[in-house]
């Protein structure tokens, strides 16, 4: 085992103990969702509107099909790779390579869902059976969890995460400790931060058109342009494959339950909203409307001592992190196809800026560590850290 890192880590997330809040937190905020989402008031703040129990919860079939899920994303993830990368340079001054080829799985799973469509499958059904998935996904992100942390406990040094080996066992469980665990050489972090999460998004999404399509004659506007949008962005995410290799959730994270339960529970079920509150609370959503929803050269850089540039200029000279303040106005162009009658809808706004905030200030560390003079140079002169003039 190696040496805990708590006198050179700064502990994140509250230490422990905000990292015990949290994984209580997200798992109840997600069922809440569900909930609240179907019931008539479909009320955002306040309590559920009722309490499953575990009949409600608890189904082997739910369980069978998310195995079934990942197995099929694994087959795909072996296929090969229009082209294969390379990682950064580990702390072993190895360097590990990646299939790029989300976006063929994202194709193939296409593929694969319209001849299910056309034998007969009942995809509509689906939605009906999101309170045991997702509970079937959350039992499957912590007993993973509970693996990946064991499996920790024998890697090399060179093998763990920068900040999650603190010596206490539920921060280092809930941040991860190894940061790229592999079976051989399949990387169980990378394959799980694109693949079961975003194309399983895509397809609930798919499945709650089709259910409206059978209550209500054809899908609403609201409904095609939600699930077109939100195609589009996952649709670029897995094309642009290769850049997950330099976030932060690669480079910095290690794989523990925050990312588990992100990965395989959170994003399918808490990402869809928008499209189940139009299942449930149809939305009247007229051309002129939907047309403004829709609407919303030389670079100069400074030299860093790692021999990488910093862009000032472009939108980089405006803002310090465009790509999240366009993820906001992605967001909310989402909700506002669901009306404004309803906070519940919003609510995936709210937990981006959260999150966005909360990320660009750990980004702020890392690369004030990383850059030196010259970051603090980029933010004398780039003042805004994600909204002009704001923030």
């Amino acid at each position: 085992m190696a040496p805990p890192q708590g006198s050179r880590a700064p502990l994140e997330f509250g230490g422990p103990l905000g990292a015990a809040t949290l994984m209580l937190l997200f798992p109840a905020i997600m069922f809440h969702l569900l909930l609240a989402v179907r019931s008539g008031p479909a009320r955002l703040l306040g309590p559920p509107p009722y309490l499953p129990g575990l009949e409600t919860l608890w189904s082997p079939w739910a369980l069978l099909l998310c195995f079934t899920w990942l197995g099929l994303q694994a087959a795909l993830y072996l296929l090969p790779a229009r082209n294969v990368a390379e990682g950064r340079e580990l702390k072993d001054k190895k360097r590990l390579r990646y299939p790029i080829n989300a976006f063929q799985a994202l194709v193939l799973t296409a593929l694969l869902v319209g001849l299910a469509l056309l034998a007969g499958l009942p995809l509509g059904k689906l939605p009906e059976m999101f309170l045991p998935l997702a509970f079937a996904a959350t039992l499957i992100a912590f007993v993973g969890s509970v693996l990946l942390y064991l499996k920790a406990l024998v890697a090399p040094a060179s093998a763990l995460a920068p900040g999650g080996n603190s010596g206490n066992a539920v921060y280092d469980f809930f941040l991860g400790r190894e940061l790229n665990p592999l079976i051989c050489s399949f990387d169980l972090k990378f394959f799980c931060e694109l693949r079961p999460g975003l194309i399983g998004w895509v397809l609930i999404n798919l499945t709650l058109m089709i259910k409206e399509a059978e209550l209500r004659g054809s899908p609403s506007l609201a409904m095609w342009l939600v699930n077109g949008f939100q195609l589009l962005y996952v649709g670029d995410i897995l094309w642009h494959e290769e850049a997950l290799l330099t976030t932060m959730d690669i480079v910095h994270n290690g794989f523990g339950f925050m990312l588990a339960f992100g990965d395989l529970a959170w994003v399918p079920f808490a990402y869809s909203l928008q499209a189940q509150f139009l299942l449930y609370h149809p939305q009247s959503l007229g051309f002129p409307m939907a047309s403004v929803i829709c609407l919303i050269k030389d670079l100069e850089t400074i030299p860093t001592a790692t021999g990488r540039q910093l862009l000032v200029s472009g939108w980089w000279g405006m803002i310090r992190h465009p790509n999240y303040l366009g993820d906001l106005i992605m967001a909310l162009a989402w909700s506002l196809l669901c009306g404004v009658s309803h906070l519940l809808p919003y609510f995936y706004l709210l937990y981006l800026i959260t999150l966005l905030v909360h990320r660009e200030a750990r980004d702020e560390q890392q690369c004030l560590q990383k850059y030196g003079l010259a970051w603090q140079e980029y933010c004398r002169r780039v003042r805004y850290r994600i909204v002009p003039y704001i923030y």
